[in-house]
């Protein structure tokens, strides 16, 4: 039997065990029930300075049952399918719900919102790779980037391959299958010796082996960005623009769901508490959620209650248009599930600026003039409460539009509302190797802590 074959036959299998336990849920007096059941299997080998470092395969199950007495819920889980382990799971989860508090906002999410149709998101490719092939491109990748100049020693290249099944049924009758695929290679290089050395990485992560570039440029680019670390010196404290990097932008919109997501908001613990329908960013700014999205890192026709995704505004001319809620902190607030049960689904932030035009990064260089950017952050010193800011960081020094030194030992700070309010443009080069797709991001004043 294929690959495909056998996935698809998982798959049935995974929705006949879900459906036949929330019958038994149901039997034992569950008014409601919903289980989520997956398999995902993996190779991930490690290369270091030529030699085989570290090869690990897995194979994980996961089995996960809610179920609710009326308004009482009950969860239990467990990692082995066997029918003793599912008897107990479900004799648990019973257990638990009939001894717990009412909970008015309990319960499935509306049985109208399931999701009916289920395209093809063409999230399903199989590698078919080996151990010793897996070896032999971790070794192509690390030689390629330690034949680059300066590159003094390794920390080795990893070569991940992974596919997962999942079914998430409810006993709204819904069942939903997903399957996918990633694969991702990395790369980590030190440049200098003795007492001026510099790390750093590369990576690229992809659902289909064809949507990756030559292995060995990954190697390559590593070697380039620790090379270019080196002579790294320390700013003075100072006010100045900020221009973070695509794969550190992306955490400031991490920062954006965050904080108006259902559970922060419904406890009280964002700085962008009912700020439905207020500016939180400039004009130019729009925030798109695409889930049906061919490829897409997080792409799904349904959320993880099952609700149907489609592709929704976030944020529409700076405006937050709604907030992110699954169907429980939708009912908390008062409000209707997003369809965001389980996270958001590939979020695009469109490129733009203050004037309406579009750069790529080195045109962002040239717009910020003199300032720094930002290629690495260090550290959690956020809150999404107040919205303080504040973490590590290193990078370059830019003067005149142009990369003039590379930068190490400072803080960035400043406030995540007053932050986003100052976002001057959002670059064109946007970082596809994450769910959410934005390019660098040019914020016109920050406060930069040094020496």
């Amino acid at each position: 039997m294929s690959q495909i074959d056998t996935s698809l036959a998982e798959l049935d299998r995974l929705a006949q065990l879900s459906e036949d336990v929330i019958r038994r849920a149901r039997a034992a007096g569950a008014s409601q029930a919903e289980v989520s059941a997956s398999v995902e299997t993996g190779l991930s080998v490690t290369v270091r300075l030529g030699e085989t470092e570290t090869v690990e395969r897995t194979r994980d199950r996961g089995f996960g049952l809610t179920v609710y007495f009326g308004q009482r819920k009950g969860s239990a889980s467990t990692a082995d399918l066997k029918p003793e382990s599912i008897e107990a799971t479900l004799a648990q989860a019973c257990a638990i719900a009939r001894y717990t508090e009412e909970d008015p906002c309990a319960g499935l999410a509306d049985a109208e919102l399931m999701a009916q149709n289920f395209p093809d998101l063409d999230l399903w490719h199989p590698w078919e790779l080996d151990v010793s092939q897996a070896i032999e491109i971790g070794k192509r990748v690390e030689a390629a980037g330690r034949a680059q100049p300066h590159i003094g020693n390794s920390e080795g290249a990893t070569v991940q391959s992974g596919a997962s099944l999942g079914v998430y049924a409810n006993s709204h009758g819904f069942v939903g299958r997903e399957r996918g695929t990633s694969h991702s290679i990395v790369c980590s290089l030190i440049a200098g010796s003795n007492d001026s050395m510099q790390r750093d990485y590369w990576y690229d992560s992809v659902r289909a082996v064809s949507d990756f570039p030559e292995y060995e440029s990954i190697g390559e680019t590593a070697a380039r960005r620790a090379a270019s670390r080196l002579g790294a010196r320390k700013l003075s404290t100072r006010e100045c623009p900020v221009l973070f990097a695509p794969e550190m932008a992306r955490s400031l919109i991490g920062h954006l769901i965050a904080a108006v997501s259902g559970g922060s908001l419904y406890r009280r613990a964002s700085f962008l508490l009912d700020h439905a329908g207020k500016q939180i960013l400039p004009q130019f700014v729009r925030i798109t959620e695409t889930p049906l999205l061919q490829r897409g890192h997080a792409s799904t026709p349904f959320d993880a209650e099952g609700v149907a995704t489609r592709e929704s505004s976030l944020i529409e001319n700076g405006i937050l248009q709604r907030y992110v809620l699954g169907s429980y902190s939708a009912r908390k607030l008062g409000l209707k599930t997003t369809a965001n049960a389980g996270g958001v689904h590939n979020l695009r932030v469109e490129a733009g600026s203050i004037d309406n035009g579009a750069d790529g990064f080195y045109g962002l260089l040239r717009r910020m003039g003199t300032g720094l950017l930002v290629t690495e952050l260090i550290g959690h010193g956020v809150s999404i409460v107040t919205g303080d800011y504040s973490r590590g960081a290193a990078g370059f020094w830019v003067e005149n539009g142009e990369i003039a030194y590379p930068v190490h030992e400072i803080t960035v700070a400043g406030n995540l509302r007053e932050m986003f309010a100052r976002v001057l443009a959002i670059g064109s080069d946007v970082d596809r190797r994450s769910s959410f797709l934005t390019g660098s991001i040019l914020i016109d004043r920050m406060t930069v802590a040094g020496e």
